[in-house]
């Protein structure tokens, strides 16, 4: 848009910086766009700016506090009273001839609608604004810049300390942390298991079939060690680990004829200490899963109760916050973690994805084939609720009972109740007598036990 400009300086440029508001003008032209051309010339050199910018007025912040609350509210696009008391003062009184440059938009839009000055961003008030940044401190009169720089830092250390506040019992950034640190540690501790498997496999291959978990496969290669060592006295020992006694008789027969290969001590050494870490590493996940059944139950405890501890933090995690994730729809909730899926039955015109991360739920697992896509899209529907209800709600609620009964209903463990038995409910547990007589009248009121379950006849409402 180009903006003619015939009588008076009427072109002011408002600046923000750290240290408070200024409002320069510029020197009268036809039109502002020929500015261009001599503010790039002229931007790197403080003589030649001069020619073309002077100050009209500086407002200096009173204090830190003042700053902070001016620049949060420039932040959001919200006109605050000292800059509106800046502008009032020291504009033109005839708005129609006035054009105000700022750097941000929306602060542009708030001065136009609050104040009734035009406003412009963008071209040649970039390019001014650029050097009146440059040259600040020559600009104003008393400020230096090793001052202007103090007053920078101070003011970007106080924005950033208050923007990153938060309610301790509230944040989500340590339930992001700590999923994708069990789910690492889940992958590392299934291939350390394996090479612990592997290695002492050498020694005693037998126990591989014996024993299948993991974890107790690990204390029990740091318990035996060598296996020509076992005997009746170990048997308790064994008993306590992988908790069977038949188990364990079998793994002390088992030692007894067993065709591995003999292995020297120091290699024993060396597989009891990997095997103790782990021991270790498993242990740790375990104590990290429940810091994270903690924290989902303070951050989001309708969602946790809903969809589960891990579930729910993996939707966290994915969505990058539990905000991002309350803004979701329910159909990006549904496919949130199949994208790959989704972009390239787009690509290929196929069959799009029923669901994504939620398919780990129970209620997905249980489900037969053909139920798996509509238990999937009612579940995205109570997930997204869920998530708005913890992120926007201070209280602590859990899923409403008839998101498990239709979830069951679903799975065909029951069969739903009727939506009219469900408004009768609703009535009578709410309205008067009076207001349910009027509705469903005398005779439909002194049956409704009886009708809940049979129907009620619908000429009655």
């Amino acid at each position: 848009m180009t903006f003619f400009l015939r009588k008076g300086v009427l072109l002011h440029v408002l600046f923000e910086h750290a240290a408070g508001y200024a409002l320069f003008a510029l020197r009268q032209v036809e039109e502002v766009s020929l500015l261009l051309p001599q503010v790039e010339e002229s931007v790197l050199n403080l003589g030649k700016f001069l020619t073309l910018v002077k100050l009209v007025a500086f407002s200096p912040f009173k204090s830190a506090q003042s700053a902070l609350e001016n620049i949060n509210a420039i932040s959001e696009g919200i006109l605050h009273e000292d800059l509106r008391l800046l502008l009032e003062t020291n504009l033109p009184a005839k708005k129609k001839k006035v054009l105000v440059g700022v750097s941000d938009a929306k602060i542009g839009a708030a001065i136009q609608e609050e104040l009734g000055y035009q406003c412009q961003t963008g071209g040649v008030v970039a390019e001014i604004v650029r050097g009146i940044r440059l040259h600040f401190h020559g600009l104003i009169k008393g400020l230096t810049a090793q001052s202007a720089s103090k007053a920078q830092l101070g003011l970007g250390h106080s924005y950033s300390r208050a923007k990153v506040k938060f309610n301790v019992n509230r944040v989500d950034n340590m339930i992001i942390q700590s999923i994708s640190l069990l789910d690492q540690l889940d992958k590392d501790i299934n291939t350390f298991s394996m090479r612990v498997r592997e290695w002492y496999g050498y020694h005693f291959p037998e126990l591989i079939k014996i024993v299948s978990d993991n974890y107790t496969y690990c204390r029990l290669a740091k318990l035996i060690r060598n296996r020509k060592e076992l005997s009746e006295e170990s048997l308790e020992a064994l008993e306590e680990v992988v908790m069977d006694s038949a188990k364990a008789q079998a793994i002390l027969e088992a030692s007894r004829s067993s065709m591995g290969m003999d292995i020297s001590p120091i290699d024993l050494i060396n597989i009891e200490s990997f095997s103790r870490r782990v021991i270790s590493l498993s242990e740790y996940r375990k104590g990290l899963q429940e810091y994270l059944r903690s924290k989902m139950s303070q951050v989001a405890p309708s969602l946790s109760a809903l969809i589960g501890e891990v579930v729910g933090a993996r939707l966290i995690s994915h969505a990058g916050s539990l905000t991002n994730l309350a803004k979701y729809p329910a159909s990006t909730v549904q496919i949130l973690g199949a994208e790959k899926a989704l972009f390239r039955a787009l690509k290929t015109r196929g069959n799009t994805p029923k669901y994504g991360l939620i398919f780990h739920s129970t209620f997905i697992g249980r489900a037969a084939a053909k139920n798996k896509g509509r238990i999937s899209r009612y579940l995205a529907n109570k997930c997204t609720i869920a998530s708005r209800v913890d992120c926007f709600s201070g209280e602590v609620r859990g899923p409403p009972s008839f998101i498990s009964s239709k979830l069951r209903s679903l799975l065909g463990r029951i069969k739903p109740p009727r939506s009219f038995a469900v408004m009768l409910t609703f009535f009578v547990n709410n309205l008067s007598k009076a207001c349910c007589t009027q509705i469903i009248g005398e005779e439909g009121l002194e049956d409704f036990p009886l009708t809940y379950f049979s129907g009620f006849p619908r000429n009655k409402t």
